[in-house]
């Protein structure tokens, strides 16, 4: 294999917020969301843990528009993509580090209904005949 490095991440979760929407200078469409996924596992004494970890992903083009209208706050979902690091200073001189997920691939599995302003679940909405 010429190059065999890999570069690959794989998650299930729920989104932990709305997304949000946004469009670059030049018309670009880009989705942000946060999804958080859990591990459970036992200490040494028996009892019973459980751990979120919170992971960033960003969507990109025409998927990024056609999420943002399926995708909100307890939604689940499968991603696949790439991780990225960055590393910058903010104004007072300090470094940061982040990473997040670059969104390749991405399936709704369902998760919590949307409400309408009725207070009806979206699924559940009823539509009146005219």
């Amino acid at each position: 294999m010429a190059n065999s490095n890999v570069n690959k991440v794989i998650l299930v979760g729920n989104l932990g917020r709305d997304p949000e929407l946004r469009y670059t200078s030049k018309g670009n469409a880009v989705l942000s969301f946060s999804l958080a996924t859990s591990r459970d596992y036992k200490l040494a004494n028996g009892d019973k843990k459980e751990e979120t970890y919170w992971h960033r992903a960003t969507v990109w083009g025409k998927r990024a528009e056609v999420c943002s209208s399926h995708l909100h706050k307890g939604s689940r979902v499968f991603v696949e993509g790439v991780l990225q690091s960055k590393n910058w200073t903010d104004k007072d001189g300090n470094s940061h580090k982040s990473s997040e997920i670059l969104v390749e691939d991405i399936k709704f599995l369902g998760g919590k209904p949307r409400e309408t302003p009725t207070g009806i679940p979206e699924e559940q909405t009823i539509v009146a005949e005219q």
